[in-house]
């Protein structure tokens, strides 16, 4: 584990002072091991936005900012060594940045009375924040991953999905078998068979899943995979040539490391995503004034753009929005992870304030409530093109299919509730 301060100039006021007012962030990070290639990027855009804020602004009003960075590996068991030995230290919230860490954290940190956001990931029913107070996934979740997939599918099969054969490569883990329900519901409503095809951690070995593939033949792949497994699974599509306009994968398997080992093999692969793509926003600008020319950049600072730097940079931003709200509903700049709890409840992400931010166009518009810790549920579809080395969006923001998706978070939520003796209702 080691604490970084998110930027020197920070740093140096501290050295100078014996005592200074600060707000406290946690990146629980993976910048080793297997998964590191696409933990890398987050954590890079994560940190570098916060450091924008303290070189710029000042920090969030009127307090710095502290990063406190801890290494999990993509590893349940560190992530949870990780939170026990930081939370002492006032971090407002916590960003897991895996599954099966998110599940682990719930009732410690529910008990501990310190919000997690689980951006995208985690438990999808968490949504319900009737059930899970302290916990958030806006703005979307796993469940509104498989719908979105499903949808696009459709689409592009004029509607009609009836004897249809999809297959889903996923994970052998918590993260990966999250949109097996959701996905076998949504074939009851559609008509379509579902082949499902677990790939054990780290993922490096895939070729009897293919094989699979060969033989089945399915009229598409939807993959859930994290890290190496993505590379290796784009590989060995492009080596049995199925074709890539029809895989598509969660937002976690479309990164750029994800396509380029496959070169020209990878165009026209597909992946969702909740937010926008690219450098085109004068946020960029910013950081290059205020972060990477001040040599401030994280890591080797050459991630800007990138798909997860975007992600990264995109859950700071919601973070530190949910700082504002909380400093404007409390009165105070020095909040406390309570009063952090209450931002994130009452967070609004308007078309406006994301271009006041210099993030025009960067991501759905949603509200966060007690009912609703999730978001509205809208995502996009993304798709690559070798030639260019860019993703670029190929479809609108579009809302999953809340009638499946609602009856399953209430039903994961209120089972939750019986089994830990929950009484659900709203703080």
């Amino acid at each position: 584990m080691r604490k970084t301060l998110a930027t020197l100039a920070l740093g140096a006021v501290m050295a100078a002072a014996p005592a200074m007012a600060e707000i406290t962030m946690s990146a629980l990070s993976y910048r080793t091991g297997p998964y590191a290639a696409n933990g890398i990027p987050f954590a890079d855009g994560y940190a570098d936005y916060f450091t924008l804020l303290n070189e710029r602004d000042g920090g969030i009003g009127g307090e710095m900012i502290n990063l406190v960075e801890c290494e999990t590996g993509y590893n349940t068991e560190k992530g949870v060594e990780c939170y026990e030995s930081t939370k002492g230290e006032g971090v407002l919230v916590y960003q897991p940045l895996s599954t099966g860490i998110t599940y682990q954290l719930i009732p410690k940190a529910t008990a501990d009375g310190i919000p997690i956001h689980s951006m995208g990931y985690g438990r999808t029913s968490a949504k319900n924040g009737a059930v899970f107070p302290w916990v958030f996934n806006y703005p979307a979740n796993y469940w509104d991953g498989a719908s979105h997939a499903i949808t696009h599918i459709s689409e592009q099969e004029s509607g009609d999905l009836n004897g249809k054969k999809i297959a889903l490569v996923y994970h052998n883990s918590a993260y990966g078998k999250e949109p097996i329900r959701t996905l076998e519901e949504l074939g009851k409503k559609h008509g379509y068979e579902l082949l499902l095809l677990p790939v054990d951690h780290p993922g490096q070995e895939q070729k009897s899943q293919w094989l699979q593939v060969r033989q089945q033949r399915p009229d598409y792949v939807i993959m859930w995979g994290w890290g190496v497994m993505n590379q290796v699974a784009i590989q060995e599509a492009v080596n049995i040539r199925f074709p890539m306009d029809k895989f598509i994968g969660i937002w976690w398997s479309g990164s750029e490391n994800d396509v380029l080992p496959a070169g020209d093999g990878a165009d026209g692969y597909k992946a969702l995503t909740f937010h926008n793509l690219g450098m085109d926003y004068p946020l960029y600008d910013d950081l290059k004034t205020h972060v990477v020319d001040k040599g401030l950049a994280a890591g080797a600072g050459d991630q800007l753009g990138t798909a997860l730097y975007n992600r990264g940079m995109y859950a700071a931003m919601l973070a530190a929005e949910a700082i504002k709200t909380a400093q404007e509903m409390s009165g105070e700049s020095q909040i406390t992870p309570a009063q952090m709890r209450d931002g994130m409840e009452n967070l609004e992400i308007t078309e406006a304030k994301m271009e006041a931010l210099g993030l025009p166009n960067f991501g759905p518009e949603f509200k966060v409530s007690c009912e609703n810790h999730g978001g509205d549920g809208y995502g996009a579809v993304a798709q690559w093109d070798a030639g260019a080395g860019e993703w670029s969006l190929i479809t609108d923001y579009y809302q999953s299919d809340q009638e499946v998706i609602g009856p399953l978070v209430e039903e994961d939520s209120s089972a939750y509730a019986a089994e830990a003796g929950i009484e659900a209702g709203c703080m």
